[in-house]
């Protein structure tokens, strides 16, 4: 890939971040986590619209402006560097949104995506079961068939922002009979309507950052099918390699993450300690591997390729990257000073990379079968 930015490319670099030092909050905004919060990101996610930036990689029709993937990377390249708020659209517009440019009617993108844009419809991601957690295929919430759609019926749990937001996308059985990984279909459902109850789910903070969704058959119209009935395997898939792979969590964040570990070490740091400065140092590289390795997958996705399954790697590497970068801002503090708030915050939060979006135990599995080709278990 040619790393040398052409004018239009550079522009639209200069427009985002222009846009962001005049628009950027000083002060960060209430915790999404809460009502108050929550609202108040839906309205920083209105303010991104307002100039096209909240989805600059969409059609115009849609709320983008039809940027490149290139470009997409480096607004979230700008985006991180400059603090910007969290994504509390995060689910609709980086998982079901690519779900839905590739496997959604023309009636849903143009009912689905405008209010997407605009922070006017967060979707919550209810995939995970009780009994059901990195093993997608084992879901046992059920959709029925009835006249003009279906009726879901079960318990979803541990879904992100599902507390406050207004829609669910997920997986239902909805033939009972078939194989696992067939008769599962692809649904979404709004949170309001009858027969859905949500019940949040408290952090150690108090916050309540996921929730459970009961459904007592909830009426879903056929409209709300993504895909084809029966075929939810194949569409989640496409929804899990976005999330893996690109679009969840961009090299921005950690380029951002880790230039401001540089910060910190060089103002606070034990110049003595080799091992600590050499841990900085390795937060650099791995971030820069990172960022580069969304340039080649940029390419290669630019010339007709697909996300597949080496987006397990990615997913492996980003999550322990995360934790690394911040048990090491941890140690350069040594557990002290007015910094260690955010950093030890950010260290909560990366425990879980290796938890969502498939267990890393389960991402080895996939890199060492579908990937390397060894045998059904070896990686155990």
């Amino acid at each position: 890939m040619d790393l040398d930015l052409d004018q239009a490319t550079r522009e639209f670099q200069d427009e985002v971040r222009e846009f962001l030092a005049a628009n950027t909050p000083k002060s960060p905004l209430p915790s999404m986590d809460t009502k108050a919060g929550f609202e108040a990101h839906r309205e920083w996610e209105r303010t991104l619209a307002d100039a096209r930036l909240s989805v600059v990689s969409w059609q115009r029709e849609y709320g983008g402006r039809d940027a490149s993937l290139l470009e997409w990377v480096l607004f979230e390249q700008e985006y991180y560097a400059a603090g910007a708020p969290g994504r509390v659209s995060q689910n609709g517009i980086f998982l079901l949104a690519p779900t839905l440019f590739e496997h959604g009617s023309q009636e849903q993108l143009s009912r689905i995506m405008p209010r997407m844009a605009r922070g006017d419809d967060i979707w919550a991601q209810a995939w995970s079961e009780p009994e059901a957690g990195s093993d997608l295929a084992g879901i046992r919430s059920t959709a029925k068939r009835t006249t003009g759609g279906w009726l879901l019926s079960g318990q979803k749990t541990w879904s992100s922002r599902a507390a406050f937001a207004d829609w669910a996308f997920g997986l239902f059985r909805s033939d009972p009979e078939a194989e696992r990984h067939r008769g599962l279909t692809y649904l979404m459902f709004p949170l309001t309507a009858d027969g859905v109850s949500v019940r949040p789910i408290p952090q150690l903070d108090g916050e309540p950052g996921f929730a459970e969704i009961f459904l007592d058959d909830v009426f879903v119209p056929d409209r709300d099918v993504i895909g084809e009935p029966g075929e939810g395997w194949r569409v989640a898939m496409s929804t899990s390699s976005n999330e893996r792979g690109l679009s969840l969590r961009s090299p921005g964040r950690f380029s951002a993450t880790a230039q401001r570990l540089i910060d910190l070490w060089l103002e606070v740091g034990d110049r003595t300690n080799t091992a600590q400065r050499d841990a900085v140092v390795d937060a650099w590289i791995g971030s820069e591997a990172y960022r580069l390795h969304t340039f080649d997958t940029v390419t290669r996705l630019n010339e007709g390729g697909k996300l597949g399954a080496e987006s397990s790697i990615t997913k492996v590497f980003w999550s322990e990257l995360d934790i690394a970068m911040h048990e090491t801002a941890l140690d350069v503090l040594g557990g002290a000073g007015e910094q260690a708030g955010p950093w030890t915050d950010g260290y909560l939060f990366s425990l879980s990379g290796p938890i969502y979006a498939g267990t890393n135990e389960i991402q080895r599995n996939i890199i060492a079968e579908r990937l390397l080709g060894l045998p059904r278990g070896s990686s155990r």
